[in-house]
């Protein structure tokens, strides 16, 4: 983990984030030797969100490969609610 002060920050701040965000590394930011702040990397939400709908894809094909022929969605739910 990189530390920075302050006026480090200020000067580099383009290129401590370039870092952060190319390597995953975070950096602790401090005043008079106190850690202050921390910049750490964000995960893409979009990459959640792109797995999440593969995952409904898959777990979709695999009920349908298995779910019986003469009964519907429809039937399915009424008889589990009786």
């Amino acid at each position: 983990m990189v530390t920075v002060g302050i006026r480090e920050l200020k000067q580099q701040a383009s290129e401590l984030v370039r870092m952060v965000r190319e390597t995953g590394n975070e950096v602790q930011v401090t005043y008079h030797g106190e850690v202050v702040a921390l910049l750490i990397p964000v995960k893409p939400a979009r990459k959640s969100a792109d797995q999440a709908w593969a995952n409904l894809d898959n777990l979709s094909a695999e009920i349908g490969a298995r779910w019986p022929k003469d009964v519907s969605a429809a039937d399915a739910v009424n008889e589990a609610r009786r």
